[in-house]
């Protein structure tokens, strides 16, 4: 397995962005990751997942260093810019699988794992070898590439994928990445052949599937409604929505006053009755107050130290 690279073979191409930078020689691209080596936050058990990914055991949760996409309002701001995570060998990481694993995970949850994707295959498939055998769920942002995702298949079972934008000028006002509508059309439609059905268990944890997540931005109503109508229209109830008012309102946000707000009530009510009015069956919702604090983890190596 190696690197996808440009046609010198130095340059990173995993991701839609196409930086074509020779990482091993110290340069970086969009996702700010220099060297050959995976760099990595945190790991541990994360119960604020979906229902059927964190159960009442936790997802072994794995967060990775640095983001393809630049979202100014990015909830884990400090690890998708590069600013935490430590080096952790392939040997480690696949030891911190099977960590997590003897911890009662109910699955190996990889976060933002795009940029290291031939390195991750290589440590899970060493961690198979030692008896890893729960359900492996790749959770991004939706801007993916088909040919990478085509490298996972057989080795993920869930796609936790997000479906930020439907409109390309949103994309790119928000995540420099006006591309990502149709990458993520693009991307889902791979995933979706991948695992094309969900399967659960007798607890009612997914043991394969796609969940496509929104996070509903304020005063971004009418374009979370054209992603739930694309992908409901498209693929119906094989894909699980998954449909988030957590969005959090961070100090780097001050510079787009329009998102410088909590969603409202009336915003995700609104959301939710169109998904219903759809007919889409296949969704989770979230209640209550849920934009808090409590959903960003310290990023400080913690379950990554040998």
């Amino acid at each position: 397995m190696k690197m996808k690279s440009d046609k010198n073979g130095t340059g990173c191409m995993l991701c839609p962005r196409n930086c074509g930078v020779n990482r091993a020689a110290g340069e970086h691209g969009v996702c700010r990751v220099t060297g050959t080596e995976i760099y990595a936050a945190r790991a541990g058990l994360h119960m604020w997942e979906e229902p059927c990914i964190s159960g009442i055991q936790g997802s072994g949760t794995v967060f990775f260093t640095g983001c393809p996409l630049r979202c100014v309002y990015c909830q884990n701001y400090v690890l998708s810019n590069a600013q935490a995570g430590i080096p952790v060998s392939k040997a480690r990481l696949a030891q911190t699988f099977l960590e997590l694993q003897e911890k009662g995970a109910a699955n190996i949850n990889l976060v933002t794992p795009t940029h290291y994707t031939p390195q991750i295959i290589r440590a899970l498939h060493r961690a198979h070898k030692d008896g890893l055998h729960i359900p492996i769920v790749y959770n991004c942002g939706g801007y993916e590439k088909v040919e990478t995702l085509a490298l996972l298949d057989g080795v993920v079972d869930i796609y936790l994928t997000d479906f930020k934008y439907m409109d390309s000028r949103i994309a790119a006002k928000y995540s420099g990445a006006a591309d990502y509508p149709q990458r993520a059309k693009e991307a889902l439609e791979e995933m979706v052949r991948q695992q094309e059905k969900a399967v659960f268990d007798e607890a009612g944890m997914m043991q394969k599937g796609v969940i496509v997540r929104h996070l509903l931005l304020p005063g971004h109503t009418k374009n979370a409604m054209e992603v739930v109508k694309y992908v409901y229209e498209t693929y119906g109830d094989r894909v699980y929505l998954s449909l988030m008012n957590q969005y959090t309102p961070l100090p780097h946000v001050e510079k787009w006053p329009e998102l410088n707000r909590k969603v409202t009530k009336r915003e995700y009510e609104k959301l939710v009755d169109y998904a219903i009015s759809l007919g889409v069956e296949n969704a989770f919702i979230q209640e209550g107050e849920t934009a808090a604090e409590s959903f960003i983890p310290a990023f400080d190596g913690t379950g990554l130290r040998g």
